[in-house]
């Protein structure tokens, strides 16, 4: 379940596609609970809006999703703190680079905890999941993110802000580049090899809010504080790192 509210934070991930006996959905559901202590996922939600318990977890993970390939939702116990994991699997014919992947979205409240547990949060999912790359970000500023992308046909309007254009997923050459940017971005090794990133001599300023994970990937925070794009110097940061990468996006590809 994407994030759907100002309130909540979103935590998007692209990894490989599920195959077989694949252990990482559980990986990534216990990745969550161990970054973030007390989180305990271990109920769905029904055709009705109900929440209802999923006593065999892991069995329930490893049956997927009922109409198509992935994981279905979990979340937690508390309505005041809720947190959700769902994963679909994206087809070949709109992925980077003609290979399907698996779609993880997770929720968190955009509160002090929230934003607190958010970097530690991704980078469980993202490692869990063995994933290309990923990002969290506020939903206010992610649904002027995701206007970047751009089929031209269908919306001929440029991106808000003056954010640049990005391709369309299945335009990008590779599933290592991004396809876009967020306010915590998670890189694996291949998709900061992928973007040229680090560079010493150019990325001091992002490398002071970065962080090396345990399989050499890298988190990368653009500010401080939760994006938000009302806030001119936010604006210009997200820019600048546009300008940074421009393989982000397919931007450097014909």
């Amino acid at each position: 379940m994407p994030a759907t509210q100002e309130n909540e934070l979103a935590i998007i991930v692209y990894a490989p596609a599920l195959v077989g006996n694949d252990g990482r959905p559980l990986a990534v559901v216990q990745g969550m609970e161990r970054a973030l202590p007390g989180l305990r996922l271990e109920w769905t939600i029904s055709s009705d809006g109900q929440r209802v318990p999923v006593p065999q977890r892991e069995a329930w993970l490893a049956r997927g999703r009922p109409n198509g390939r992935g994981f279905p939702l979990l979340r937690n116990g508390d309505d005041d703190f809720r947190v959700t994991v769902t994963g679909l699997e994206l087809p070949a014919g709109h992925s980077p680079g003609g290979q399907a992947q698996l779609d993880i979205h997770a929720v968190l409240p955009l509160t002090g905890d929230g934003i607190a547990a958010a970097a530690e949060v991704l980078v469980s999912i993202a490692e869990g999941a063995s994933a290309f790359w990923g990002h969290a970000t506020p939903f206010s500023a992610g649904v002027d993110i995701a206007r970047q992308t751009k089929n031209w046909a269908t919306n001929p309007q440029p991106p808000p802000r003056g954010l640049p254009a990005l391709k369309l997923p299945e335009k990008i050459r590779a599933p290592e580049i991004p396809h876009r940017l967020g306010w915590v971005n998670y890189w694996s090794a291949a998709a900061a090899e992928a973007i040229g990133f680090p560079d010493p001599a150019r990325d001091a300023e992002l490398l002071a809010r970065s962080l090396r994970t345990a399989t050499s990937g890298w988190v990368v925070r653009l500010t401080n504080a939760p994006l938000d794009l009302d806030k001119p110097a936010h604006l210009e940061t997200l820019l600048r790192a546009y300008e940074r990468f421009p393989e982000i996006g397919g931007r450097s590809t014909p």
